[in-house]
């Protein structure tokens, strides 16, 4: 099934950006406390948490995803994700191989850009002390604002002069320009729109572009901040000045190190831990609550109890998680995106018309506002499709918009 869209981890070196690769996927990124660690874009699949359509419906019981899993109804999709080596100032000059990474990240549909909000590391992810984080903020979206300033003003006279000679409109001339970093005639009408600009484009002043140019990359790139190593003592004080200079919706609280230690630990036997809870449960736990067995856990020397219980202070009870799981809830809110739940059989839910029938195998992610007829060309391809049913039969239109609980359950019926 298709894995689109793909969101991009960003930052510079020694932000966390691996380990929170790492806790977001089974990819085994190399993590080390030293600039450029990470030489080549990585593609991995991360799995992102949603509500499932089985809970809806009632076959819980029956859900089996060919991908991922689903747990009383919450299931983990499959997402790419590409993790792209440190930044730093100067990048879209071409400094620490800078150009390079910023290619990379031209298909990217939403960033998380990895902050480390200890202060512990500066600009260039050197180690220090007292480094304010809200300055990355500011210059990685600069390094990306000048990347895609600069490509446009080596050939914005040419530019000027094609649009002029053959009277095409801004937004056909810019898509020429943008189609590059993924975009579409849509993204750079609403970036005009962003802006009101109305002004013909062969009388736009270079401040004008870089008007344009913001609205582009906001537009384009619309991005979460991670910011990463909250149980570090200076934390406190970086979060409060981030949070004032940017929208709360956008920022995510986490600890990468945090996840990948409990993920560990209930993968040898001493935790039971789902990802990105609140809780955890130890053998000592499971006994007290009335189990014998302590459901099996191994039992943790003292070093080690002491370790879990002060992350469970620090991290889990404080913030409510690790936050990792949910940096990329909040890209997928984002970019809007709505699970559609492809069926063979919109009675069983399944590839069969048996009630034992596995239900619900396939989910994929689609953009908002994405059509019926959107979905059926991203499943199906060239497929000649005869019609497209609902849930319980109903016939669907291609032009109808898919949603959370409409239009999400649908089953392609292949002919002519």
């Amino acid at each position: 099934m298709p894995r689109d869209p793909l969101i991009g981890l960003v930052g510079k070196p020694s932000s966390g950006k691996s380990t929170t690769l790492n806790s977001l996927t089974d990819a085994s990124s190399k993590v080390g406390n030293f600039p450029f660690t990470t030489i080549d874009p990585q593609r991995a699949i991360g799995y992102l948490q949603i509500d499932c359509a089985c809970k809806r419906y009632g076959v819980s019981d029956r859900c089996k995803p060919n991908y991922g899993s689903c747990h009383d109804g919450k299931r983990s999709v499959p997402i790419e994700l590409l993790d792209v080596a440190g930044l730093v100032p100067g990048a879209h000059q071409g400094k620490g191989l800078g150009n390079k990474f910023l290619d990379d990240l031209r298909h990217a549909d939403a960033l998380i850009h990895v902050v480390d909000v200890s202060g512990t590391t500066d600009a260039e992810g050197k180690a220090t002390r007292g480094y304010d984080p809200s300055v990355d903020i500011e210059w990685l979206r600069s390094e990306i604002v000048r990347w895609v300033q600069g490509n446009l003003m080596e050939r914005w006279g040419s530019i000027k002069r094609r649009h002029i000679a053959t009277k095409a409109n801004p937004v056909d001339t810019l898509q020429s320009q943008f189609s590059g970093y993924g975009s579409t005639s849509a993204t750079v009408a609403r970036c005009l729109d962003r802006i009101g600009l109305k002004q013909p484009l062969e009388e736009w002043s270079d401040e004008t572009v870089e008007q344009v140019v913001n609205a582009f990359v906001d537009e384009k790139f619309p991005t979460v901040f991670a910011l990463n190593k909250i149980d570090h003592p200076d934390a406190d004080k970086n979060i409060s000045k981030i949070a004032k200079m940017q929208d709360p919706k956008s920022i995510v609280l986490c600890s990468a190190i945090s996840e990948v230690f409990l993920r560990r630990l209930a993968k040898q036997g001493y935790i039971r831990y789902v990802e990105g809870s609140e809780f955890l449960d130890t053998r000592e736990d499971l006994i007290d609550e009335g189990d014998p067995d302590g459901g099996g856990l191994k039992e943790m020397d003292e070093k080690l109890k002491t370790r879990v219980e002060n992350l469970k202070d620090m991290v889990l009870y404080r913030f409510g998680s690790t936050g990792v799981v949910q940096c990329l809830s909040r890209a997928a809110e984002v970019l809007g995106l709505v699970p559609v739940f492809p069926v063979r059989n919109v009675h069983t839910f399944g590839a069969a018309a048996g009630s034992s029938a596995a239900a619900f195998r396939d989910c994929v992610l689609v953009k908002k506002n994405s059509t019926v007829g959107d979905v059926a060309r991203k499943i199906m391809g060239d497929v000649p499709i005869s019609y497209i049913e609902g849930a319980g039969g109903t016939r669907v239109a291609e032009e109808e918009i898919v949603e959370v609980g409409k239009h999400d359950v649908l089953s392609f019926k292949v002919g002519r």
